[in-house]
Formats: structure tokens, C-alpha cells, sequence
């Protein structure tokens, strides 16, 4: 709960860094950057957006609930809820 609270703290004042500590460095991060470059707001929204996706896979998870695949998000660690995929098996 700490985490997640601290989480939308930084990502208030920061947008991207939010994103980079939920999705690493990838495309994910890319777009926000871009986004919060553009105009401060866009980059909440979709650095917010990235952060609910993760924590509702992250529950749905733990609850053994599959779902779909979230739409504009390209992080894997993102669209699994921070659960490596395949438990370290090669895909």
C-alpha cells in the first residue's frame, strides 16, 4: 500500500519516472515522455492510465483472474502486473 501511494506522489510531480519505475525502459516510457513534452497533462493521463493497469493485473493476478490484454500498453511487466511470464520458462 506504501509503494502504491509513493508511487502516485512521484508520478504527480514526474510523470515519466513514474512510468519508468512500473515499466522500465522501453516504448511505454518513450510515449510519456513525448506525452508529458507535449503538455504536462497528457503525460498524467497516460502515466495514471499505465499505473492502474498494472495494479488492477497485479490484484487480478493474486485473485487468479485472466484477462485481456490492455489496450495502449506495450510493456509486458505492465500488462502482467509485474509477474515475470511463463515463471522463467522460454516462450
Amino acid at each position: 500500500m506504501i509503494s502504491a501511494i509513493l508511487l502516485v506522489i512521484i508520478t504527480i510531480f514526474l510523470p515519466p519516472v513514474g512510468v519508468f519505475l512500473i515499466a522500465g525502459c522501453g516504448a511505454d516510457l518513450l510515449i510519456n515522455i513525448l506525452l508529458t513534452c507535449l503538455g504536462y497533462f497528457p503525460g498524467h493521463i497516460h502515466a495514471f492510465y499505465l499505473e492502474y493497469v498494472y495494479f488492477k493485473r497485479r490484484d487480478d493476478m493474486a485473485a487468479g483472474i485472466a484477462s485481456a490484454p490492455a489496450q495502449g500498453v506495450y510493456s509486458d511487466r505492465v500488462q502482467n502486473g509485474g509477474a515475470a511470464p511463463g515463471y522463467g520458462t522460454m516462450h
